[in-house]
């Protein structure tokens, strides 16, 4: 077995040697099955793609991109509007391709340094000395380029690129075979010193595969918002989260998670950075998917903080909404429960006939009771995504996944009474005294442990300060009744409206 085993690796290192010393381009295999393999289809598909998807009107600078790679019937949308925030003519002098190996294992990562890669629209050009540089210096990537041969995931979004910008980037594909948080800690300083401005990152992954419809919503939506924490370990806490529940179907909450965890590396520590998703789906919302068996893709952007600095300083004390505008978050987020719940299908918004005000980016959370009692309310704090999405979703969330209660029923739908708290930023404290009851609310965290309550709770149920503490801190973040005292605290205000029921 044993001399079988060096054959291998020696026929293997042959193979490495020959490709080092020849120049050879890496041929598509996926044309023809995720995309096109005719230019002319090929770039009528990708027009259209990047003329349907979601488009952000927010000027940032932005530093990455994870984006999927499914066929482009499913995910192609969602790998345009990922795109998309980047500028058509953006000064990028090279794209780093990265993903991770659906096809082998390797303790590192392979970066292509040997040709070019070739697809139906062309050339894109790899830039051969970082390849080389990167492969000479880190023996983390010290491994044969055959790992690209036959792996979807980075070709599938160079036809993209190549339509896209005005002039094609430079590109710098690599692969990761390994799922060693160590090792993945080993690439990412490796590539720390190309992480900078004139560089793009794309990460190329899918989120959830194989889970109902449903249960990939709210795993996929868990996932991203593990990684738009910029925190590794709570991006990793939050896939053994989802793994732990043993949703049926679910192989993987990310095929691409060591890649993703890699971005999360580079950015660590960077205050100036922060994540954003910029936009969702999963395959069972196409024409050609199912609700049975789905894969999830995420569009979310890397940004620098500073150039989008206009947008942070909203305070829900600035904001108000006119009776039409509170009418309209309110009809989005029935009609979405309605639609769910009787066609199981989501609610179609028609982003043209949305005011501006509820395409704001601000958190929010919806309330569902009935008879005054609680039924349902889960919501997010902060948000990439406009106000009016985030209300949607959150109405899903509280009528079908609040793990409190049991899924809402038709019986019940007539019933319920809604409420929508729109939320302001969070503010660390250091005191108490600082907390108004029923103007703030508080978000208790500790370690990986947090909690919230709603400005509203406390004056509802007659506490006191330490009591709102108390209850916060043991019913929702898990701490015990006096685990606040050694926790961090920030309070929000938010601004709570009510449905006017006919």
């Amino acid at each position: 077995m044993r001399r079988v085993l060096i054959v291998v690796l020696s026929i293997f290192s042959v193979m490495e040697i020959y490709s080092q010393n020849k120049s050879t381009d890496r041929q598509p295999v996926a044309a023809g099955s995720f995309y096109e393999a005719d230019k002319e289809a090929l770039t009528r598909d990708i027009a259209g793609l990047f003329a349907e998807c979601k488009k952000s009107s927010a000027t940032w600078k932005v530093r990455a991109i994870i984006a999927p790679h499914a066929g482009y019937v499913f995910s192609g949308k969602i790998a345009a509007s990922a795109l998309s925030i980047t500028p058509k003519n953006a000064a990028i002098s090279n794209i780093f391709l990265i993903g991770s190996s659906h096809v082998m294992a390797f303790d590192g990562a392979s970066v292509y340094n040997t040709g070019d890669f070739i697809t139906p629209l062309g050339k894109a050009i790899v830039n051969r000395e970082i390849a080389s540089k990167l492969k000479s210096e880190n023996k983390v990537f010290d491994f044969p380029v055959t790992a690209h041969m036959q792996e979807h995931s980075l070709e599938v979004q160079i036809p993209l690129i190549q339509y896209y910008y005005t002039k094609t980037p430079k590109i710098v594909p690599i692969i990761i075979g390994t799922n060693n948080t160590n090792t993945i800690k080993l690439i990412a300083e490796a590539l720390k010193p190309y992480f900078t401005p004139e560089n793009l990152f794309l990460i190329s992954s899918d989120f959830s595969h194989y889970p109902l419809y449903k249960d990939a919503v709210y795993v996929d939506n868990q996932t991203a918002e593990g990684i738009v924490t910029g925190d590794p370990r709570a991006f990793l806490t939050a896939m053994k989260n989802n793994s732990s529940k043993n949703y049926p179907g679910l192989v993987t909450s990310m095929c691409g998670w060591t890649s993703g965890l890699t971005l999360m590396y580079l950015a660590e520590g960077d205050k100036n950075l922060e994540f954003k998703q910029i936009d969702y789906c999963n395959s069972g919302d196409t024409q050609y998917g199912d609700k049975d068996r789905v894969v999830g893709y995420n569009a979310i952007a890397l940004i620098e903080k500073n150039l989008n600095m206009k947008n942070e300083q909203t305070s829900s004390a600035d904001v108000t909404f006119s009776i039409s505008e509170k009418e309209q978050l309110f009809s989005i987020a029935r009609n979405s429960i309605r639609t769910m719940l009787y066609e199981n299908k989501r609610y179609p918004i028609d982003e043209e006939k949305i005011p501006e005000a509820l395409k704001e980016q601000m958190g929010a959370f919806v309330t569902l009771k009935i008879n005054g009692n609680l039924r349902g309310c889960i919501g997010r704090f902060l948000s990439s995504d406009p106000l009016y999405e985030v209300v949607q979703a959150s109405a899903l969330s509280s009528a079908f996944e609040d793990t409190r209660f049991y899924p809402l029923t038709k019986e019940e739908f007539d019933k319920i009474e809604m409420e929508i708290t729109v939320l302001g930023p969070m503010k660390k404290i250091d005191n108490i005294s600082e907390i108004v009851l029923g103007k703030h609310g508080i978000y208790i965290k500790k370690d990986f442990r947090a909690g919230t309550m709603l400005p509203q709770v406390a004056t509802e149920n007659n506490w006191t300060v330490e009591q709102f503490l108390g209850y916060t801190s043991r019913d929702k973040a898990g701490l015990g009744w006096d685990g606040w005292k050694n926790a961090e605290i920030f309070i929000y205000e938010g601004i709570v409206l009510e449905e006017n029921k006919k």
